[in-house]
């Protein structure tokens, strides 16, 4: 077994500087720590109104959490009991979570080449029961949404992207999160830009904006007077003022690990992996830079070794794991789940670091 202590360059980190801690102690000297107001706090609205900007989106609504950011999309469109939603079975658990804890059902899906939802099959996956559709843009590889959005106008279907691993790639020039009805992140400590804990909802629509804002403050709207069904998924002032900060160095991010995706790939030129690359029309935020390998447990067992948090995302796709247990044959997911493996690419992997991983797994593969 691998201990954590031995992993030196992890397979992502969160950076946070002297801005961040600045405005954290903002904060914490003003004693506003949240805020139960319609609109949230003022850190809260101040990193919206940052995030319709970065986006270029009519609006922005912060959550607590990428999985409250996925609930509150499905509420706001009112999906619930009886309601069957498609999404990839190949991604993080909280997609399906988030489908089960409206009382609708999750309907696993194949993924295609760049292990995003294969839409070629959607038309097989939608019944009577079908309300939307969860493209997940994993690993910051966005879904051919133009397919996926024309499949669903012409079945009436909503969109909510998963676009929790791909804040800042883009499609045909557009933002991932913003081709849908409504797209959802994650502020994870391990995703590009952390909050510590949260997530944002953007939406084009002012009616879907309006609801998204009661759903995560009880369904209110003056106080005390719920409208529609509502929880406490309100975003706490200090992390949004992380987030704030953190939306302003993005672009420097994005900058650093798409330079890593490059020097790493012309570096495993000749190894026998299969590396990552930008299908056309898309521009990639380099999230995790997952090569396929016919010796998955090997290779991440020396990498490990060696101190480089090497990881496979996800061993075990979603429909396989007990809670859900479903009988469906996805034959590419199931292919993807034991030859998949994430390499560090994130802005603190040095060139001595990416060196040394192309190394081992030229040696391994």
């Amino acid at each position: 077994m691998i201990h954590v202590d031995m992993i030196r360059v992890p397979i992502n980190i969160p950076l946070l500087g002297r801005q961040e801690m600045t405005q954290v102690n903002k904060v914490l000297r003003s004693g506003v720590l949240t805020s139960a107001d319609r609109l949230g706090g003022p850190q809260v609205q101040e990193f919206e109104q940052e995030s319709c900007r970065l986006f270029k989106s009519k609006y922005a609504v912060a959550v607590n959490s990428g999985t409250a950011a996925l609930q509150a999309a499905l509420h706001a469109v009112g999906i619930g009991p009886g309601d069957e939603v498609i999404l990839p079975s190949f991604t993080f658990v909280a997609t399906a979570n988030a489908v089960a804890s409206v009382g609708a059902r999750p309907v696993f899906a194949d993924i295609g080449s760049n292990y995003t939802l294969d839409e070629t099959l959607l038309p097989g996956y939608i019944t009577k029961k079908t309300r939307a559709i969860i493209p997940v843009h994993l690993y910051g590889n966005v879904c051919r949404m133009d397919a996926i959005m024309r499949i669903a106008r012409d079945s009436g279907l909503h969109v909510i992207e998963d676009a929790a691993q791909s804040m800042g790639s883009q499609y045909r020039g557009k933002e991932s999160g913003t081709i849908g009805h409504l797209g959802c992140f994650s502020l994870y400590p391990a995703k590009v830009m952390t909050s510590g804990e949260g997530g944002l909802v953007l939406t084009g629509s002012k009616k879907l904006y309006e609801k998204l804002l009661m759903v995560r403050n009880h369904g209110m709207v003056a106080g005390y007077d719920s409208r529609i069904f509502g929880l406490n998924l309100r975003m706490p002032e200090i992390h949004a003022a992380i987030a704030k900060v953190q939306a302003r160095r993005l672009d420097s991010f994005l900058k650093a690990r798409r330079r890593n995706a490059r020097l790493l790939s012309e570096m495993l030129e000749g190894a026998d992996v299969a590396t990552p690359y930008e299908e056309k029309h898309q521009h990639v935020n380099w999230y995790l830079y997952t090569v396929s390998t016919s010796c998955q447990g090997r290779l991440k067992k020396e990498l490990n070794l060696a101190g480089y948090g090497a990881n496979v995302y996800y061993p075990i796709p979603v429909h396989r794991i007990p809670f859900y247990m479903a009988n469906r044959r996805l034959p590419v997911t199931d292919w993807a789940s034991k030859h998949v493996l994430s390499i560090p690419i994130h802005p603190q992997v040095t060139q001595k670091d990416l060196a040394g991983m192309a190394r081992i797994i030229k040696q391994v593969a």
